[in-house]
């Protein structure tokens, strides 16, 4: 999180719109105290990595031995009233908990093909994004141009655009994503944004023509009736890509990315742009290693209207939520991944389909926004008694188990990965440390990673803001598909040669597309 200080009002005003996506973020809905206290050392952030067998068994108590002592754990809860025992035995929830052994992971992770050291910005991007997918782009839209002209009239200014052309006009729309100018055309101008040593590879007036006619499916076919029809080659072919290049760890995440809400671009607006940007009509999801922030894949969901399917029911409705978590796992079955979840997607039902398919799942639960079906209602209602921190009570109905765990406030877990019998901390730099179990410790370290990984790279997401859904979405896929190269650069022998940063890496694939020479980084 970045600290507070000067800067002016414009500061201000870019970190009061950091805070309220941040409050949009479902995946962080738990509060401050558990990931403890931010600051500008929050690259020092006192959460590690954890998987589920990182950390051995605060005892080997026998099934006995856990029915006497659970009931009053080191910092946790008192006797379970009679009444409410009743209640949760009925549901097949108890008071007595069993070691579960961890998911066996089976898959190893990382990248799939060793890359030679002299590997460039634009070989990793390609990864992703290779010449034949371009070629593609450069057909439609000349299709598009050619049938648009026949309607419309002949404009004589329009030229079949060339593959060398289609990625100087992809380069131009990268470097927005650098520099942050408030519009593409920005290159051209004589103002703070200009960048001569770019502009005279293509003209304004060109570059206008191609961004006018640029399209990656020209038609709708007959039988498409898919409303991403325009865009939806390009995503699947994005996700082969994804899926050939890496394999993620065992632990993921999925959420909601912070993808168009950098300060500093928004700072840099006029109250008339800011009015101008319309809201988005498509909710963009991902499944990201939790890792290493790679982003394993992407769902986007549009609003088709009000009805039942529509973005407004998203958000309220857990089911539709369900049905997003399904499409981003469906290619995740029997690899026991542990999938950490938001209040919006945790759920009973859920959870208990994925652990069939081999999936397992960590979720933060909320009375207010999560699926509640099949809980024990005594394990939703605050103590009225008043607790301590790191206090906490559990129960279990086969593997599940579900957590309230009390910091200044009670948090609820559901999880079938971790055993309820291990013990965790959550450790703080200003009040030391906090007794949890193991399964809260883990979703706190995997969900902070996230959290740094979008304070680092949301501000690397293309500016340009469309008014077509379709391009927003290509827009922002471009964008992933760059963070995911950047991030598999890092993770090879040619990082070591080059070391370029985020933003170098950056510029340096804007000059290959570009087509320019100059091969040394820039600071």
């Amino acid at each position: 999180m970045m600290a507070e200080g000067g800067g002016g009002p414009a500061r201000r005003k870019a970190l009061s719109l950091l805070e309220a996506a941040r409050s949009r973020y479902e995946s962080l809905q738990i509060s401050d105290d558990v990931f403890g206290e931010s600051g500008q050392d929050s690259s020092g952030n006192p959460f590690y990595s954890t998987s589920a067998d990182s950390r051995s068994a605060a005892s080997s108590q026998d099934e006995d031995d856990d029915e006497e002592d659970q009931g009053a754990v080191p910092g946790g809860p008192g006797p379970m009233e009679e009444e409410e025992e009743e209640e949760a035995e009925r549901g097949g929830w108890t008071r007595s908990l069993r070691d579960v052994p961890p998911p066996h992971f089976k898959d190893g992770s990382g990248p799939t093909r060793k890359m030679p050291l002299t590997a460039s910005a634009m070989d990793f991007f390609q990864l992703f994004v290779p010449d034949n997918v371009l070629k593609n782009m450069v057909v439609q839209t000349n299709m598009y141009a050619k049938k648009y002209q026949e309607r419309f009239g002949s404009d004589d200014a329009w030229i079949d655009v060339t593959l060398i052309e289609m990625k100087a006009f992809l380069g131009y729309m990268i470097s927005t994503s650098i520099h942050h100018c408030e519009s593409v055309l920005s290159i051209w101008s004589s103002g703070f944004y200009s960048n001569k040593s770019i502009a005279l590879i293509m003209t304004q007036s060109r570059f206008e023509k191609i961004l006018k006619y640029f399209h990656i499916v020209a038609f709708r076919s007959s039988q498409t009736t898919h409303s991403l029809y325009k865009i939806q080659p390009f995503l699947d072919s994005l996700q082969n890509g994804f899926d050939s290049a890496f394999r993620p760890s065992q632990a993921q995440v999925l959420h909601e990315p912070l993808i168009d809400e950098d300060p500093v671009f928004i700072a840099t607006c006029t109250e008339r742009e800011l009015r101008k940007r319309k809201k988005r009509k498509f909710s963009l999801w991902v499944r990201q290693c939790s890792s290493t922030g790679f982003i394993c894949q992407i769902y986007v969901h549009l609003k088709e209207g009000s009805g039942a399917d529509g973005l407004d029911a998203l958000k309220n409705k857990p089911q539709l939520h369900s049905m997003v978590a399904k499409s981003l796992c469906q290619n995740a079955s029997g690899k026991n991944y542990i999938i950490f979840t938001g209040p919006s997607i945790t759920s009973l039902n859920l959870f208990e389909e994925f652990e069939k398919q081999g999936i397992y799942c960590c979720g933060l639960l909320s009375t207010r926004k999560s699926d509640c079906t099949g809980l024990p209602p005594s394990m939703l209602i605050n103590s009225a008694t008043p607790q301590s921190r790191g206090q906490y009570r559990i129960r279990m109905k086969g593997n599940m188990s579900l957590i309230c765990w009390y910091n200044k406030g009670h948090f609820r877990f559901l999880t079938n990965a971790y055993s309820p019998v291990q013990q965790g901390v959550i450790i703080k730099r200003k009040s030391g440390e906090i007794p949890c179990p193991l399964a809260v410790e883990a979703f706190a370290a995997h969900l902070s990673y996230i959290c740094k990984y979008d304070d680092k790279y949301s501000k690397y997401f293309i500016s340009h803001k469309p008014n077509k859904t379709w391009q927003q979405v290509f827009w922002f896929a471009i964008s992933i598909a760059i963070n995911n190269a950047y991030i598999l650069y890092k993770m090879s022998e040619a990082y070591h040669v080059t070391r370029y940063s985020r933003a170098q890496f950056g510029e340096r694939l804007v000059k290959e597309l570009l087509g320019l020479e100059d091969t040394s980084p820039t600071h």
